[in-house]
């Protein structure tokens, strides 16, 4: 939906929205334009959810995703989505997309996450070695509207809370003190100058000292334990629990079907095209980084590679770990390097102005970031079964954690939900119009109120899709690999 209007200024919001930078309105113009947004698509409007009789069947687009994947990794994908609602969501950003397209819009666009769920967000290592807290999976980034990304991640608390046996009166709470944490910061960010947002971020240390007075302290303490320990999830971590020693040369070890090495995966032949093809890949990867981080990267030899399942939502895409080394066995570099499809907002929306996908990942991720991996890049490859696939790079582990929902408390769910939406409210600063969405927002709860409707709604959806799958299962419709 269009929310512009036919004025002058919304005439070069328009244009502006369309990528003409050197048009720039003026803060008053930007609030207008919120605010029209805001008489065309009201807020109390996004609390609807209705599924219509043409609704997409939900294991069907499973299936339509599952036509690009490896075969025998997709039964662990459905065999992971089975367990509870909450891991069926967290698969399942494709229906949802199918879902989102047909609610109300505001028509204010952003660099959208696309896949915004609460175990998206976590921690991680800056390149300055703070252990910083960001949004960490980008696998579904475009340019799309700012409310899809906070429906998701909104939706998720409702249905983690379920899971947790939270009641509705709590759940309601919870979702709604997250999404007034988005809009009041989407309203702080409004009134900020543009190089503060850009430099706008949450540390480990800010994060303790805004939530000291809120938990007891048998809690904060186990918090910062919990955070002490992600500093340790580095590629060393890694080297000493994922490789052994076969022959004088350090090699990943086979656990499959999660972990399986190269040689495990074809012959001899097929091997070393193989490998020669990851060589090559690892050598045009590195045009795509800057030239300081492509001499670091030059400094390390490439020793091994296998193929590592990851996820919920990604089982079944092609995701490789390669195994690096630099001055001696004690120097190891452990990369990921993970296909990039189309976004599953691509069908909804405008389709992506890369024509790279992993492009499309890496330049999401660094717009809405506030500090990326440092070897973060993407290349194109042809395989050797003569198909081309787009994939982009980055660490295996740099710092890397999050806090598992099923151990949250109510308390702790809202404190995780409100970081969160501020982290969000963030990243979409940074790309959209933050004038123009706090001027939607408002100051008023209606919005607050809308989504926590919305989230209840779409969690009853929810549990039916989950028992759909669950049904399909059953059937023999689908076939699924549980425990993995």
């Amino acid at each position: 939906m269009a929310t512009t209007g036919s004025t002058d200024a919304g005439k070069r919001a328009r244009q502006a929205q369309g990528g003409d930078r050197a048009l720039h309105l003026t803060p008053q113009e930007r609030a207008a334009r919120g605010k029209a947004a805001r008489a065309e698509v009201p807020r109390g409007s996004h609390g609807e959810w209705e599924p219509s009789p043409t609704r997409a069947d939900p294991i069907e687009l499973l299936e339509q995703q599952a036509t690009s994947r490896v075969p025998e990794l997709v039964p662990i994908r459905y065999g992971r989505m089975m367990v509870s609602p909450f891991t069926f969501y967290r698969g399942a950003a494709y229906v949802m997309a199918a879902d989102l397209a047909a609610t109300p819009r505001s028509g204010l666009m952003v660099q959208a996450c696309g896949d915004a769920h609460l175990s998206n967000f976590g921690f991680f290592g800056s390149p300055e070695r703070n252990l910083v807290f960001d949004i960490n999976d980008f696998d579904e980034t475009l340019t799309g509207p700012w409310e899809w990304d906070v429906k998701r991640l909104a939706a998720s608390l409702a249905i983690a809370g379920r899971d947790n046996g939270f009641g509705e009166k709590i759940r309601r709470r919870i979702v709604t003190a997250t999404v007034a944490a988005y809009r009041t910061s989407m309203r702080g960010f409004a009134e900020m100058r543009n190089l503060d947002v850009w430099y706008a971020h949450e540390n480990a240390e800010q994060i303790i000292e805004q939530i000291r007075p809120l938990i007891d302290a048998k809690r904060l303490t186990v918090l910062e334990q919990n955070l002490a320990k992600m500093r340790t999830k580095d590629s060393m971590q890694a080297f000493s629990k994922l490789t052994h020693v076969v022959d004088g040369e350090p090699r990943i070890i086979s656990d499959p079907p999660l972990i399986v090495p190269i040689e495990e995966l074809v012959n001899d032949r097929g091997r070393e095209e193989l490998l020669e093809e990851i060589r090559g890949l690892l050598r045009t990867y590195r045009r795509t980084l800057v030239s300081d981080r492509k001499h670091l990267l030059e400094s390390f030899r490439f020793v091994h590679l296998a193929r590592k399942v990851v996820g919920v939502g990604s089982v079944g895409t092609r995701a490789w770990i390669a195994l690096m080394l630099g001055r001696d066995d004690t120097d190891p570099l452990f990369l990921q390097v993970k296909e990039a499809q189309a976004s599953v907002f691509e069908p909804f929306l405008r389709k992506s102005g890369y024509e790279n996908r992993g492009q499309r990942v890496v330049a999401g991720q660094r717009l809405m970031q506030s500090a990326s991996d440092i070897f973060l890049g993407w290349e194109r490859v042809t395989g050797i079964d003569g198909q081309q696939r787009d994939f982009y790079f980055r660490q295996l582990r740099d710092w890397k954690g999050s806090v598992e929902p099923g151990v949250m408390q109510p308390k702790g769910m809202e404190i995780y939900g409100r970081l969160c939406a501020w982290t969000l409210a963030r990243a979409h600063a940074r790309s959209g119009d933050r004038i123009a969405i706090a001027s939607y927002l408002g100051t008023g709860g209606a919005f607050d109120a809308a989504i926590a409707e919305f989230s209840e709604r779409y969690a009853d959806q929810t549990e039916r899709d989950h028992q759909a799958l669950v049904q399909a299962v059953h059937d023999g419709r689908v076939e699924a690999q549980t425990g993995l």
